[in-house]
């Protein structure tokens, strides 16, 4: 295959599809995604089967449990895939939104409206539920999207792209709409980020060197989602029942997520109360613990030394980072340093303490009372999501249909010239 051909196809492909799916209203859109989701329940033996293939193959290849985990299509997977795609036809359509609407000394009237960003490419490792999902949110906020999975999960991703086409041709929208990449040639990638031509933007998804390398090598805007070093910090004011099992969930509820808590930090003033309770529940879970010299000297010999490298670190794995801290200054000044401005979380019933938190926690979801689990598409309501963005810019946070979108401004007039 010439590579940088089949990408100049599949990039003008998606720039025609695109131009076709923003005259498209939301009943096409939404039968598209309803027709995906019947087709993904219809077919659930051939999906697991593709995956199954995915999985012998990751195995023997010696892939780490993390990856196996995010790799694994479940039958709860499928249903949930479905479902993800059903929520977001349920969604309300934001292209064609208009807003801020107000009236010039002119006589024009000024305001918004929302539009569809264009083509979005889409990289991701792993997690075969994003070709689904990546499908439905872009194809509902109106854009054309080419989707690049990992090699990992080749046979997945094209087995769920087969339902995704079907659900298209249902609704009398081209296939090219959704293009899922028909190689594993890493060269596709490195033609895909430069396609500035055809692609209106990028968002990788995968581990931090992948992200990084897109971001450096791009020609193409890229939303970015680095990795998730996220914190729970126990504050001495917290109901600790409550901190118990916040702490517990946000770690143990799932290993390979990058909302899953990789620190925890707990106030001097609870430690000594808190931190034997926690040590049994991670022990009973298998969760090895790393800590700083306050949290050994309370826990003994079952928590080995932390280095500094440990506070930066996305384990995405039953390891966790422990530290005991002086004050709230202490664990606001912790997380923004070590942090990745993904998701944090304070315990406490202290309410100046937690809107300080919520102020100065310079992250893209901060949480008081809840775990750090919770930062997720689905969970916000959002149906699903594209990714977690960690920028500043455009989209941050979970990005969702409003997050594929942008705005344009629109005037009306009724005759105005200017003098």
């Amino acid at each position: 295959m010439d590579i940088k051909r089949y990408m100049q196809q599949v990039g003008r492909a998606a720039r025609a599809a695109s131009r076709e799916l923003a005259r498209a209203d939301s009943g096409r859109k939404n039968r598209a995604l309803l027709a995906m989701a019947e087709a993904v329940e219809r077919d659930r033996a051939l999906l697991t089967a593709a995956n199954g293939k995915d999985l012998d193959a990751a195995r023997s290849a010696g892939l780490e449990a993390a990856l196996l985990d995010r790799l694994t299509l479940s039958d709860a997977g499928i249903t949930a895939m479905a479902e993800g795609l059903r929520q977001v036809a349920a969604l309300p359509d934001p292209v064609g939104e208009m807003s801020d609407f107000s009236y010039r000394p002119s006589g024009i009237q000024l305001g918004k409206m929302r539009v569809p960003l264009g083509v979005i490419g889409i990289i991701y490792e792993a997690r075969p539920n994003v070709t689904a999902d990546a499908a439905a949110l872009c194809l509902k906020a109106g854009n054309a999207a080419i989707l690049r999975g990992g090699s990992e999960a080749f046979h997945s991703n094209q087995a769920i792209a087969a339902c995704v086409h079907e659900g298209l041709r249902v609704a009398g929208l081209p296939d090219t709409a959704v293009q899922v990449i028909e190689t594993t040639d890493r060269a596709a990638v490195g033609e895909l980020i430069t396609l500035s031509e055809y692609v209106d933007v990028l968002v990788p998804r995968g581990g931090k060197g992948l992200i990084a390398r897109i971001s450096a090598d791009a020609r193409v805007p890229v939303i970015k989602h680095l990795d998730g070093n996220c914190h729970v910090f126990i504050d001495e004011r917290a109901n600790l029942e409550q901190a118990l099992a916040i702490a517990i969930n946000a770690k143990t509820q799932r290993y390979g997520t990058c909302n899953t808590m990789e620190t925890l930090l707990v106030h001097q003033a609870v430690a000594a109360e808190i931190l034997p309770r926690l040590a049994t529940a991670y022990g009973e879970k298998g969760v090895a613990l790393r800590g700083c010299e306050r949290t050994r000297a309370l826990l003994g010999a079952q928590v080995a030394a932390a280095t500094e490298e440990d506070w930066f670190t996305e384990y995405l794995a039953p390891i966790l980072a422990i530290k005991v801290l002086d004050d709230l200054d202490q664990a606001i000044d912790h997380i923004n340093h070590y942090g990745s401005h993904h998701t944090d979380a304070i315990v406490t019933e202290d309410y100046s303490r937690a809107r300080r938190f919520l102020r100065e926690v310079d992250s893209s979801s901060v949480m008081v009372n809840a775990s750090t689990r919770f930062a997720d598409g689905f969970e916000y309501g959002l149906g699903a999501e594209i990714g977690i963005s960690t920028d500043k810019i455009h989209a941050r946070g979970p990005v969702g249909l409003v997050g594929l979108t942008s705005q344009k401004w629109v005037v009306l007039g009724d005759g105005q010239v200017r003098g």
